[in-house]
């Protein structure tokens, strides 16, 4: 039985920054097996894009020359093994290469923990709507695996660590690296690891059913956190799962038990039986209508590490916007700042003679921004260099909205200014009853903007009143248009819906206090932040509450959907991943600073700046 050997390869990893085949870019190291580590990559041949992969290392120090061959052998079976694979939980292979002594598999990338870091990192027991849901999904790529055509294939090395959660709770198997074909009747080596493999394994034995036996020994292990690598070889019998762990059901524990019978004829006779099983004890006991829940819910926030950083000299109060492969963000150093999007370093900056909160907005190679210089800045995006400048008699706190030929943004000035593009001059400046922070939206041929004193206006694109709607208190927060419904927050301690054809109010939505923070519209649900420190999903159509999650402080960041996800920042310094339809908490990432700004996500990588002046890239 080989288990994996202490590792000594620490001193041979490969550095950041080090590129392999002029392709990938090593940015971190993720894992360390018994014969190399396992990075994470940026791939180049997607230069527009942040393409992440994992790379597998295999380092071949055997000094006889016929063990050598065997090593690579082997290395380059699981890549076969791989190449043939199709399963939403198996890593897809997308690459193989040699390096002098090293050979190379790059992975799809896996974004979460491995089971056995989130059985180590969790408070007491796992519960049995997570490990059940886990477990059906282990026997169904079992089964995909023992049902291969044209050969079976034994995983062979079924155990904790070989288990991925990714951010949605689902499993992903990894490691292929001793899985082979199964040919009846054939011995094979001593493989696999002690504690979870079957008797026969150790005697080379490998069949379909030693899989179902590692299985339910990693099931054990997780509903008990008793690791049978500590413990006497096929002991499971005397320290039974509801002994250790009561909150388990006897219908539970018949399957793990019957999944770790010494004897394979005594066990389930395929995984596509064991999962059968699994799913008529979930709905005996009524746990498998609670999976879909509970199966979202590992939170890996201690874990997760910025893809890159970028330190500003002030604090960032704004949003990022990406344009052309690169992230614009603006600071209160008095600068905009263009950076490489896949590994953070500096394009260029521009300078300002003031701070900058606002949003950059980008058209046709040019960034607008404006800035507390009382100015909108238009730079080239390519060289930096300023374009033309525009200026107001105020502050320009209002991100720049472009449409129609013109930019359109508020200031302190009391005005809504409309630029034209070409001409760098003004088309008309429409004066409100204060300043205005609001940044607008444009729909329907319409602009919809709010300002300090609570007015919310409606003008067309001649910047005549179309109608006037006077909240409470302040409306700094910018708008959502569709449907013909104008979505908008107030210092008032309301959210808003207006007709956005009249200005008639459709429903009124009150919060535990003000609101500075943008809602953002999906899936029939509106999305927004509150002072009183919750993140709020309400119907759209009813102003039903569907959930509140509450943070550690005022929510004065606006929330983003990506997929299925709710991205949204805090006072209290961190940014929440939240399943979008649930609020549950996915993960979230602390920084030394409140965030403020809305974070950017594109392309499976969040960007986010903080009050520490630092932007952080992170995974999605």
């Amino acid at each position: 039985m080989e288990e994996e050997p202490a590792n000594d390869f620490a001193n041979m990893q490969l550095e950041s920054g080090v590129t392999l085949v002029n392709r990938y870019v090593i940015q971190d190291v993720i894992g360390v097996g018994g014969m190399g580590s396992v990075y994470r990559a940026r791939d180049l041949h997607f230069p527009t894009v942040v393409k992440l992969v994992a790379i597998k290392e295999m380092i071949n120090r055997a000094p006889d020359p016929q063990v050598r061959k065997t090593i690579v052998q082997n290395f380059e079976r699981e890549a076969n093994i791989l190449a043939t694979l199709n399963h939403p939980s198996i890593p897809r292979i997308y690459d193989y290469f040699s390096v002098e002594d090293r050979s190379y598999l790059v992975l799809e990338f896996i974004n979460g923990k491995d089971l056995e870091a989130v059985i180590s990192e969790t408070q007491g027991f796992l519960t049995e709507e997570q490990v059940l849901g886990w477990a059906i999904e282990l026997c169904d790529v079992l089964s995909f695996l023992h049902t291969h055509k044209p050969d079976p294939i034994i995983f062979r090395d079924m155990k904790p660590s070989n288990v991925m959660i990714n951010p949605q709770g689902n499993i992903i198997l990894v490691d292929f690296g001793i899985a082979k074909p199964f040919q009846s009747g054939q011995k094979g080596t001593m493989i696999g690891t002690e504690g979870y493999s079957p008797p026969e394994q150790y005697r080379g034995e490998a069949t379909p059913l030693a899989d179902v036996y590692a299985l339910g020994a990693t099931l054990h292990h997780a509903l008990s956190r008793r690791d049978p690598r500590l413990e006497p070889p096929f002991s499971f019998g005397e320290r039974p799962v509801r002994k250790i762990n009561p909150a388990v059901s006897i219908e539970l524990e018949t399957i793990i038990n019957t999944a770790l019978q010494y004897n394979a004829e005594d066990r389930f006779q395929s995984a596509e039986a064991m999962k059968e099983a699994l799913i008529t004890a979930g709905r005996k006991t009524g746990v498998l209508n609670r999976i879909p829940a509970a199966t979202t819910s590992v939170q890996p926030s201690g874990g997760i590490k910025p893809l890159w950083t970028f330190q500003c000299e002030d604090e960032i109060r704004g949003a990022p916007t990406y344009y052309e492969n690169s992230i614009l963000i603006g600071s209160y150093d008095h600068n905009l700042y263009s950076l490489h999007a896949g590994d953070g370093k500096l394009n260029w900056k521009y300078a300002t003679d003031a701070g900058v909160a606002t949003r950059p907005a980008a058209y046709e190679g040019d960034i607008f921004i404006g800035s507390e210089d009382q100015r909108l800045h238009v730079v080239s995006n390519r060289t930096g260099k300023v374009a033309w400048t525009y200026y107001t008699e105020g502050r320009v706190r209002s991100s720049p909205r472009i449409a129609e030929g013109h930019v359109f943004f508020g200031s302190d000035d009391q005005h809504l200014h409309a630029v034209n593009l070409l001409s760098g001059r003004a088309a008309w400046r429409f004066e409100t009853a204060s300043p205005v922070r609001s940044t607008p939206f444009i729909a329907h041929d319409m602009v919809f903007v709010g300002c300090e004193t609570g007015d919310f206006y409606a003008l067309d694109f001649r910047g005549e009143v179309k109608w006037h709607f006077k909240a409470k208190m302040g409306v700094t927060s910018s708008p959502w248009v569709a449907d013909s419904v104008a979505y908008f927050c107030s210092l008032d301690t309301s959210v808003y819906a207006l007709d956005a054809r009249t200005g008639w109010v459709i429903w009124r939505y009150r919060m535990g206090k003000g609101s500075i923070s943008s809602p953002y519209l999906s899936d029939g649900m509106i999305f927004t932040g509150s002072a009183d420190g919750n993140i709020y999903a309400i119907d759209a159509r009813t102003a039903k509450e569907i959930w509140r999650f509450k943070t550690e402080h005022q929510v004065g960041s606006s929330p983003v959907i990506y997929k299925d996800a709710l991205y949204c920042g805090s006072a209290d310094g961190n940014i929440y991943c939240l399943e979008h339809r649930t609020g549950r908490l996915r993960w979230k990432f602390s920084t030394k600073g409140a965030i403020t700004g809305a974070p950017l996500v594109y392309d499976d990588i969040v960007y986010v700046g903080s009050t520490d002046h630092i932007l952080y890239a992170l995974l999605a």
